[in-house]
């Protein structure tokens, strides 16, 4: 093939060290309709089961995850006898609601077989297009993660109109990870991965095992949707690697059918297609801050401080603030002066510059006697500082 086609050869792609799974230390696992309802015939809950048990694996070798499921609809549609998915939003919505309270049930009693906890989060576009919301759900699923509770996430289809519409769970897969900052996405579905044609229409397509995310000659390879159970097809598997790699994170495209199929992406093996992102997720991170135009406001350190910061690679606390300058929310880019007024570094702030003003100058074990509650001991920390 030409050298500018999407089947690039592993050994010029970026990434093509250790596998993106077997290196990644924070997962996202999105699994597709099919394979939790058996293929729309109701929950399968050996299927669910045997998800259970290799994330149970995974967990025990060090690794984060987060679980992205479809199924709910399904699930609904089978409780109430409905055969073809329904079209009309409030029917969506009906069976959501119905099979929702299965979906949940069955993953809970699975993973408690293996000693861990689950926790159910219903995301919609709204949320994590909203400032305070994108980071409050940021937060809890940290905070679910630090406490050893496998979070599994759908799209709040009860709720959900076209407005704050995802759309489907491979685009919500792509977009928790990179609320989380995942080092990769995984996408189960019942297709082996990406063909350079649809192999259920030529018999010569050939299985791409490595690409890169973001070649525009992917989506003419991606075939149409999926099936009528599921929402989705290849082309937004492709679309969701592109924008996961818009973050830093590869995505892993493969068949759910295959035994122990995210033991064996764990250890190193190759299955399915890998999307290789062409920057390294903190990279991709902290060139988008770096690359902020409009700073929505600045702190200034001490000497003690900037040299942390500029020598040490430290983060920043609250005690080495001297003046806080403008109106910020949490989350927002700001940036940080030395004494003289020059800027060091730029980052992402923890708390609002009325907060900032309140802990600045004080020790961090001050700030919820000060404020009432944590965000963290820092004003910005290292992972979300790039200097200047």
């Amino acid at each position: 093939m030409a050298e500018d086609t999407a089947v690039t050869p592993a050994a010029r792609l970026p990434g093509r060290g250790q596998p993106a799974v077997q290196a990644a230390r924070r997962i996202v696992v999105k699994v597709g309709s099919s394979l939790v309802t058996n293929e729309g015939r109701g929950l399968d809950a050996a299927a669910i089961a045997q998800w259970a048990e290799q994330i149970a694996r995974l967990r025990a070798i060090g690794k984060d995850v987060v679980m992205v499921s479809s199924g709910a609809i399904a699930e609904g549609m089978k409780r109430l006898g409905w055969a073809q998915r329904p079209k009309q939003i409030h029917e969506q919505q009906a069976a959501a609601a119905v099979g929702q309270m299965g979906l949940a049930q069955v993953y809970e009693t699975c993973f408690r077989e293996h000693g861990l906890a689950t926790a159910q989060v219903l995301l919609t576009h709204e949320d994590l297009a909203d400032r305070r919301r994108y980071l409050n759900a940021r937060s809890t699923l940290l905070t679910l993660l630090e406490l050893g509770v496998v979070p599994i996430i759908n799209e709040n289809d009860t709720v959900v109109t076209d407005e704050i519409k995802v759309g489907d769970n491979d685009t919500l897969g792509a977009l928790v990870t990179n609320l989380i900052d995942a080092d990769c996405l995984v996408i189960l579905t019942d297709q082996q991965g990406l063909f350079t044609a649809d192999p259920r229409r030529d018999p010569q397509a050939q299985l791409l095992p490595q690409v890169s995310a973001g070649d525009p000659a992917l989506e003419a390879m991606a075939g149409d949707a999926g099936t009528a159970i599921g929402k989705g097809g290849m082309i937004t598997k492709v679309l969701a690697a592109r924008r996961a790699a818009s973050g830093g994170a590869h995505t892993v495209v493969a068949s759910g059918r295959e035994p122990s199929v995210l033991v064996r992406l764990a250890q190193g093996e190759s299955i399915g297609t890998q999307f290789v992102a062409q920057t390294p997720r903190l990279a991709a991170r902290k060139k988008w801050m770096a690359d902020h135009l409009q700073l929505r406001g600045s702190v200034r350190l001490d000497a003690g401080a900037a040299r942390a910061l500029m020598r040490e690679g430290k983060s920043l606390l609250p005690i080495g603030v001297i003046d806080v300058i403008g109106d910020f929310e949490r989350g927002e880019v700001v940036a940080c002066l030395d004494p003289e007024g020059q800027e060091i570094a730029r980052g992402l702030v923890n708390y609002s510059g009325s907060e900032a003003r309140r802990i600045m100058r004080r020790p961090s074990t001050e700030i919820e006697a000060i404020l009432g509650f944590v965000e963290g001991p820092e004003l910005i920390h290292r992972d979300n500082l790039v200097l200047r």
